[in-house]
């Protein structure tokens, strides 16, 4: 525990009295910015809150957050089920969090992230997610394509748990060849930096990360040194991508957050909180992150797609992270196990009894090392497939152009 002044949230489930030499002790040993009062009367008889609690009391404890949290260091929870059952609990903290205050509760304390400046002239934005293969990267990607439309020059900078040991510069395009080389060197070729340079075609910064804490904050990275690389090359954006449901620890402009199913869970509110822009997969709750994001919301699909013509008559196997299918085209063999190469492996001796000839495969996971290098030993020709947002309540281009021009 701290010695700052604190928020206390507390409950009519207790004894007021008892709640009261609490708040007293509080008071005394550390400083009390406020009191928020989160329901319950099972033990609370009738008449104002602050003649119960001998102090003013908030009757909202988001809003006392809010309107406290410059005269607080924490948030002290002295509430229990059944009024603050753990989603709510996780709510609040979210919030605390976001306004920059500790959570604390009996055996734990929560800290908000630390973010490092950049020392960069130009925009700087984010792009995060709820956690994983909620389209991060297609997105980071399709950004950075339409921003090169409107004649900037972005930069991406990802993280990732494949990333390199040193921060490194990717000048695009990459070729097949050259992404094999590198799984022969025994590197991550499937890394998202490797993917936005190769679909994006910009150039990007590949930055590693180990861990993420329920807030997004990662026990190590180098994403704060990849940042300065990116900002020495002179670009007009910098388009920082997350890695799961880890945050890039960066201080950007603008953030636009990708919610896929269960996105309030944990911390997720977190990263809505975060977001001037909230893109809602095809199962996540638009209502449920509409009411914590304070951006626009708007729900997205991702579109797979070759990124090169395939041949009326190929014998397609397909490879993919879920249940990818691009509009016509039907694979002999479809396989949604990138990630799980124990039946990867499965999937691909039934490529070959079915002679594919072309291996249509997302640039993900084991594309490289072990789909790549088993169409070039079966003599299959390799076509990556890239997943393209698009907006189905708005128009998602507009929008995202939008985050970058309000920056």
């Amino acid at each position: 525990m701290g010695t700052s002044p604190v928020i206390a949230l507390i409950d009519g489930e207790h004894h007021p009295p008892a709640v009261r030499e609490a708040l007293d002790r509080i008071e005394r040993e550390r400083g009390l910015a406020g009191v928020a009062f989160c329901g319950g009367e099972e033990k609370l008889a009738g008449g104002p809150l602050d003649g119960h609690y001998g102090r003013q009391v908030h009757d909202d404890p988001e809003l006392a957050l809010r309107s406290l949290a410059s005269s607080a260091a924490a948030v002290l929870d002295l509430a229990d089920e059944p009024v603050m059952p753990p989603p709510a609990r996780l709510r609040l903290a979210a919030l605390a969090l976001h306004l920059g205050l500790a959570y604390e509760a009996p055996g734990a304390r929560l800290e908000p992230p630390a973010y490092s400046p950049v020392d960069f002239a130009g925009v700087k934005l984010a792009v995060i997610g709820t956690g994983k293969r909620t389209g991060k990267t297609a997105v980071a990607g399709h950004l950075a394509g339409l921003l090169k439309g409107q004649g900037a020059e972005p930069v991406i900078v990802c993280m990732g748990r494949g990333g390199p040991a040193e921060p490194e510069l990717v000048e695009a395009p990459l070729s097949l060849e050259e992404l094999m080389a590198l799984a022969a060197e025994g590197r991550h070729a499937a890394s998202d930096y490797l993917e936005d340079a190769v679909l994006a075609g910009v150039r990007t910064v590949g930055c590693r990360r180990v861990g993420g804490g329920l807030a997004g904050e990662p026990a190590e990275s180098n994403v704060p040194e990849g940042a300065v690389l990116a900002a020495s090359l002179s670009p007009d954006a910098l388009i920082f991508e997350g890695s799961g449901s880890c945050l890039p620890p960066v201080e950007v402009d603008r953030t636009i957050s990708l919610a896929g199913a269960g996105a309030l869970d944990a911390l997720g509110a977190y990263r809505l909180l975060r977001a001037d822009l909230a893109l809602v997969g095809d199962a996540g709750d638009l209502d449920a992150v509409a009411e914590v994001c304070p951006g626009a919301v708007m729900r997205f699909s991702l579109r797979p797609e070759p990124v090169e013509d395939v041949p009326a008559d190929a014998r397609v196997a397909l490879f993919s992270t879920g249940h990818a299918r691009p509009q016509g085209i039907e694979p002999v063999v479809a396989s949604p196990n990138l990630g799980r190469r124990s039946l990867l492996s499965l999937d691909l001796d039934r490529a070959a009894e079915e002679r594919c000839d072309l291996y249509l495969t997302e640039l993900k996971a084991a594309a490289i090392d072990t789909v790549a290098a088993r169409a070039v030993r079966d003599g299959a020709r390799v076509v990556f497939l890239r997943n393209r947002p698009v907006g189905l309540d708005g128009d998602l281009d507009r929008a995202l152009l939008g985050v970058w021009s309000d920056a």
